[in-house]
């Protein structure tokens, strides 16, 4: 007897891209949180990455653990332009949109707090926004990374959200986004082995906190 239900393929990401703006002045700003889990991923795995001309970003590949090859992607293109990196990597290689997973950042999540998901919209976030209209799909894995929103935030303050995203974690804050990062890297590490759609039981449903003294 042959098996007849054929199980779903795995969401096994090749390409992993973190979101952010280039220049000084946006380094370790929450808006740019996508590029810091990118450098974390580097390290980890021990891949350099460096300047591509071509992708019009900052690329590397290399083995991650578990064996299999892997590229990752700091688009240089400003965030709302971000899918033209993207796409310059994915038609080089003939990635399929499903093995494409982005890292950003979310203001609706709380600090401490990730989610990944198999697809989904921009949610306003334009980066994805740009990543969607290259990858002409919505259906690619995403990591969201929270980043809290300003203290007194009403939704008619578009100006308080905008200084709150391009503004710098409190040193609090940058203890806490450093186990966030290790976590992301844990996160991104299961996705490989096991698939996004297991990945995301482990991912979704734990917080991330400091230890208190």
């Amino acid at each position: 007897m042959t098996e007849a239900v054929t199980k779903p393929s795995l969401v096994i990401p090749q390409l992993i891209v973190g979101l952010g703006n280039p220049e000084p002045k946006y380094d370790q700003t929450r808006h740019n949180i996508g590029f810091a889990a990118v450098d974390a991923l580097a390290r980890a795995w021990k891949i350099p990455v460096a300047e591509n001309r071509k992708f019009q970003g900052e690329y590397g590949e290399g083995m991650a653990l578990g064996g299999g090859k892997i590229r990752l992607l700091k688009p240089l293109t400003y965030m709302n332009r971000s899918g033209q990196s993207i796409q310059a990597v994915t038609s080089w290689y003939k990635l399929p949109p499903e093995s494409v997973l982005i890292i950003y950042d979310d203001m609706d999540l709380p600090l401490g707090k990730t989610r990944l998901r198999l697809s989904g919209s921009a949610g306003g976030h334009n980066g994805m926004k740009s990543a969607i209209a290259h990858l002409s799909t919505q259906n690619f894995p995403r990591l969201r990374i929270g980043i809290g929103k300003p203290k007194n935030n009403s939704d008619s303050d578009n100006s308080e959200s905008i200084s709150h995203v391009l503004g710098r974690f409190s040193a609090t804050e940058t203890q806490l986004m450093s186990l966030v990062l290790q976590f992301v890297v844990e996160c991104v590490e299961f996705s490989l082995k096991q698939g996004v759609e297991k990945a995301m039981n482990r991912c979704n449903s734990r917080t991330v906190e400091l230890s208190q003294p």
